[in-house]
């Protein structure tokens, strides 16, 4: 490994087309002291013959010839970063030239502060920026509500609204290191909970509402199967915090509530009933209707079920945004 200010790591599992994207971002930076560390979780889809074509003795390669899960890759980078900061960058996504110099003179300029995040835009599978949709999602995630400067009730900032985004967040990587970074086998929502653990360890973030990443938004990040681990292991970040104020508890019950309900709907679209009606009375506090919706499909067979949730995600994804 070679001594450097940034280390930047880039998760990847099967996308090396897009990959290849996300690296040059970096190969971009106007700010050049990084080194690239890329992990990949088993990939079979060229990955591996790619990256050995890359000889630059910046980027360090780690190989897992089995899927190990995503934190878990993540904390093989984070493991033998070199970096006095570190930042991770998913595979899909990718850096503005000038994301390193502008968040790394933050840091520099500001001793006590212990990461600097970022606006982001949105773009497409083809790399097109998506002006209002990236507009709607730094409304939706109160980033315009964010003025430039260390953030205030930085716990709220990040459990409420979510105003931060850890692929355009650098970090101080003794900061990460004093909470533990990512916890292990969590393979969603692992993310929100690390920013969750800074603000609860009183770390200090800064916030610099410029839109210096740009997060790419496509199909293989919908559908059933993802939805279904990504609310468990939702269900388990919020059960994992037992908040001081009022405010906070409440909005965390009815999180872990309405996550509960809404994964005992998708049980049961996929015939899973039994669990399915439990979850459904666990969160139905979240949404009674819902919740009797969820309860009156079990009366029917598994191919009707399919059918009306096939119907309902038309529906919403017709009226969906970012």
């Amino acid at each position: 490994m070679v001594n450097c200010k940034v280390s930047v790591c880039i998760p990847t599992y099967n996308r090396v087309e897009l990959l290849k994207i996300a690296i040059q971002s970096i190969f971009d930076q106007t700010y050049q002291d990084w080194e690239l560390i890329v992990c990949d979780d088993g990939s079979s889809d060229g990955t591996s013959d790619y990256m050995d074509q890359i000889t630059n003795s910046k980027i360090h390669y780690i190989r897992h010839v089995h899927n190990i899960g995503k934190s878990n890759n993540m904390r093989s980078g984070f493991d033998v970063a070199n970096g006095e900061y570190f930042i991770k960058l998913d595979d899909d996504d990718r850096f503005t030239s000038n994301f390193l110099e502008q968040t790394v003179d933050i840091l520099n300029n500001h001793p006590e502060v212990d990461f600097v995040g970022t606006d982001h835009w949105i773009i497409d599978i083809k790399n097109n920026r998506n002006i209002t949709e990236s507009q709607l999602c730094s409304e939706k995630w109160g980033r315009t509500n964010l003025s430039e400067g260390e953030v205030e009730n930085l716990l709220e900032v990040v459990f409420i609204n979510g105003s931060f985004y850890i692929g355009c967040t650098l970090f101080r990587q003794k900061s990460l290191q004093d909470v533990g970074y990512m916890r292990s086998n969590m393979q969603n929502c692992e993310d929100s909970d690390l920013f969750v653990r800074l603000a609860l360890a009183k770390k200090i973030g800064f916030y610099l509402p410029k839109r210096l990443m740009e997060y790419r938004f496509h199909s293989e990040q919908q559908g059933v199967d993802r939805a279904i681990p990504f609310l468990k292991d939702m269900i388990t970040y919020l059960e994992s915090y037992n908040f001081q104020t009022d405010e906070l508890e409440k909005v965390r019950k009815f999180r872990l509530y309405k996550n509960r309900l809404d994964l005992g709907i998708l049980l049961i679209q996929i015939g899973e009933t039994k669990d399915g009606r439990n979850l459904i009375l666990e969160g139905k506090s979240a949404s009674y209707p819902k919740a009797i919706f969820g309860l009156f499909l079990t009366l029917f067979n598994l191919s009707f079920r399919r059918k009306v949730f096939g119907f309902l995600m038309n529906i919403k994804k017709q009226n969906s945004h970012y």
